[in-house]
């Protein structure tokens, strides 16, 4: 008999499970909170519901329950397990409990099951806006010193999550965690220093079977912004094997019996320690892009057989290869346009370009994993082939900004940051002086460079990894009119421009040149 489904979301990252789901025959109804949702026309019957809105949607669940039935419940990457699992309760369908779906989406409820089982796991203190005077004294209780990471206890995507070392910066981290939590409430949390790493399993009959293992990069301290993951991880087998076992001890503590586990550990010098563990799907393209590339298995199938209360049909890996995923970001403007994107597809292992800004769109520099401008994503069967090919599609994908932007023109006349400032250089090297000499140097001799950066021009590096002399070609690459401008513009406009780049990279100096252009 056809089975049918209700999914949550309709977005980019949804698109796979409904996907999915057609593909087995299944009838899908799909509810988001934005009428215009990119893939709301994938699926059999669209409802408009803000998907926050609990008691819309059990009404939506139980209708379709009594008018054809209903099999399954199902969401990814969203930040919408409790629905789920309130609809499951509701209408009596397979998946995680009520209450351990709430104990992984309520950080301070987490932290607690992780404490009462003894799972490692930072020691936290909960804020909300009555307490935030009182911060500093709810620490000491706790016996937590800095530094400390602060998130709202209810979002995604770090948005809202940063790092304080001060009093003073731990008050403005608390202001702009209440700002992004549904609920007006923060946690206060030990900083875990070491690599981290993502994990998914699938939880069912008393069993915990591992999916994927990737590893996790993350930048731009004080705020924690993923650049991109690779999977599976280089880590060795006996160091996998323990933040497994830990993960595995997570998962129990929340309860989670019936569907998906993900988790976001870190390796720290006192061992392995949980950062989170959601009862969904991952977002950032692992559980329906990258762990699929690297094994064959295709996860999102096997979590919605779980939700239909169907084992798991397809576990077995085909291969093993690695699948990286990368981002490109921008520094803060209006977008003119976005290039290299024919260029990035020609590149060998890259499988997709998911850009997310276009012309017109205000971008700024990433605080969180929501405000990043695309992704690209590769599969090859080692890991130095899918990295090489990831970046060097970020590497050939250019955001170009609208010239005489009042953002970008603070942005690029900021003083030398700092190792701790935010946001970073491009390249971390002084500015040129007024009164630097200028040289001609190898391969770059068409024009002259800055002496100051000629020392470094093999050991600085961008937020891409890409070293500043390759920018350089590359720059000219995207923009071959920036040689005569660069060897005949007034010695002013040269030192901004190179200023330009070594603030915000090919795009400062891009930026420099549009508006001497334009004028």
């Amino acid at each position: 008999m056809k089975k049918r489904i209700l999914m949550l979301g309709c977005g980019v990252m949804q698109a796979v499970a409904i996907r999915s789901a057609k593909e087995r025959g299944w009838e899908v109804v799909a509810v988001d909170g934005n009428p215009e949702a990119p893939f709301r026309l994938l699926a059999d019957r669209f409802e408009p519901i803000d998907l926050k809105d609990i008691e819309r949607l059990k009404k939506l669940a139980l209708s379709l329950k009594e008018n054809g039935g209903l099999d399954a419940v199902f969401t990814a990457a969203t930040d919408f397990s409790v629905p789920v699992a309130a609809i499951a309760e509701t209408c009596g369908l397979p998946g995680h409990s009520l209450e351990a779906a709430i104990n992984a989406s309520d950080k301070l409820r987490m932290r607690e099951c992780f404490r009462k089982a003894g799972v490692p796991s930072p020691r936290f203190a909960g804020i909300d806006r009555s307490s935030v005077c009182e911060a500093s004294v709810l620490m000491q209780q706790e016996n937590i010193s800095y530094p400390v990471v602060v998130k709202p206890v209810d979002n995604m995507g770090a948005r809202g999550c940063r790092r304080a070392d001060s009093p003073d910066s731990l008050r403005e981290a608390l202001e702009d965690a209440l700002c992004f939590s549904r609920t007006g409430r923060a946690i206060v949390e030990e900083y875990m220093d070491g690599p981290e790493f993502s994990l998914e399993a699938l939880v069912f009959d008393n069993e915990i079977r591992m999916t994927g293992f990737a590893d996790r990069h993350i930048a731009f301290s004080p705020y924690f912004v993923e650049m991109g993951h690779t999977i599976p991880t280089s880590l060795s087998a006996s160091d996998r094997a323990q933040i497994e076992a830990v993960f595995f001890r997570g998962i129990r503590a929340l309860g989670l019996s019936h569907g998906v586990a993900k988790g976001d550990l870190k390796l720290t010098d006192s061992g392995p320690m949980i950062g989170e563990i959601a009862g969904r799907l991952s977002g950032g393209f692992m559980s329906g892009w990258t762990f699929p590339y690297s094994s064959g298995i295709p996860l999102t199938a096997n979590a919605l057989d779980l939700a239909a209360g169907l084992p798991p049909s397809a576990l077995t890996r085909l291969h093993d290869w690695t699948s990286a995923e990368r981002a490109w970001i921008s520094i803060p403007g209006s977008v003119r346009y976005v290039s290299g994107y024919e260029q990035a597809k020609s590149i060998p292992y890259l499988k997709d370009i998911f850009p997310r800004v276009s012309s017109g769109d205000t971008v700024r520099f990433p605080l969180n994993n929501v405000e990043k401008c695309g992704n690209c994503l590769s599969a090859a069967p080692d890991r130095h082939a899918a990295v090489d090919a990831c970046l060097k599609a970020v590497r050939t994908i250019c955001v170009r900004l609208e010239p005489f932007n009042a953002d970008t023109d603070a942005y690029l006349s900021a003083g030398s940051a700092t190792s701790t400032s935010f946001p970073p250089d491009a390249f971390p090297v002084s500015r040129i002086p007024e009164d630097d000499s200028w040289e001609s140097t190898g391969t770059l001799a068409q024009f002259q460079i800055p002496a100051s950066i000629c020392g470094c021009l093999d050991t600085c590096f961008d937020w891409y990894g890409r070293s500043l002399r390759d920018a350089i070609r590359d720059m000219c690459v995207i923009e071959p009119a920036l040689v005569p401008f660069l060897r005949e513009a007034p010695l002013s406009i040269r030192i901004q421009a190179w200023n330009a780049l070594v603030r915000g990279g090919i795009q400062g100096m891009l930026y420099v040149f549009d508006c001497h252009s334009h004028a």
